[in-house]
């Protein structure tokens, strides 16, 4: 087995033995792609003030940040695709971030590895811009995740007996919803 197949095979581990049950078990109204988009969001924004923070230091001036500032519009352009696929993502149906994201995940941990190795190991003028930075690294990888994770089957509503008239018991259902 190469080293691909081991680290695709870690992924895809990681995906449905620790981040899918967690996804089942959210409630209702957050689903797993929602809470996903708010971890990417909050990944923008810890960078964000990460990059802010070292300039307002005085430890970057604006031009030396330029490159903290054009990966940071990276993930803006990442976090706006993500946003425009949502609609695909379906319940009762495959989701297409999973394989689309594939790449992309097992990608993320070293980096978030070698973010919280380096926030350890900083100087003391620089420790809360690198934590900032970890965090960031941190939520967005969490956020990938669970933006991969299957969407739970809608719930039909049926009824089930008359003593139970006027209520309505929820089912999931594969296809959609149902009455």
């Amino acid at each position: 087995m190469s080293f691909v197949d081991r680290v695709n095979q870690a992924d895809a581990w990681l995906l449905d033995s620790v981040f899918q049950p967690v996804a089942d078990r959210l409630p209702e109204k957050l689903p797993a792609l929602e809470l996903g988009m708010s971890f990417q969001l909050g990944a923008i924004l810890f960078y964000f003030a990460s990059v802010a923070l070292m300039i307002v230091m005085g430890h970057l001036s604006l031009g030396d940040s330029v490159f903290n500032l054009l990966v940071w519009l990276v993930g803006v352009a990442f976090f706006i695709g993500i946003t425009r696929m949502r609609a695909l993502v379906q319940p009762g149906r495959p989701n297409p971030l999973r394989p689309m994201l594939a790449g992309m995940r097992p990608l993320s941990i070293p980096f978030l590895l070698f973010a919280a190795w380096q926030s350890a190991t900083t100087t003391s003028p620089l420790v809360l811009s690198a934590w900032f930075m970890t965090m960031s690294d941190l939520v967005f990888v969490l956020g990938l995740y669970l933006i991969s994770c299957q969407p739970r089957p809608p719930m039909r509503r049926t009824s089930r007996s008359r003593a139970e008239r006027g209520r309505t018991v929820l089912t999931p259902i594969a296809g959609g919803l149902e009455n």
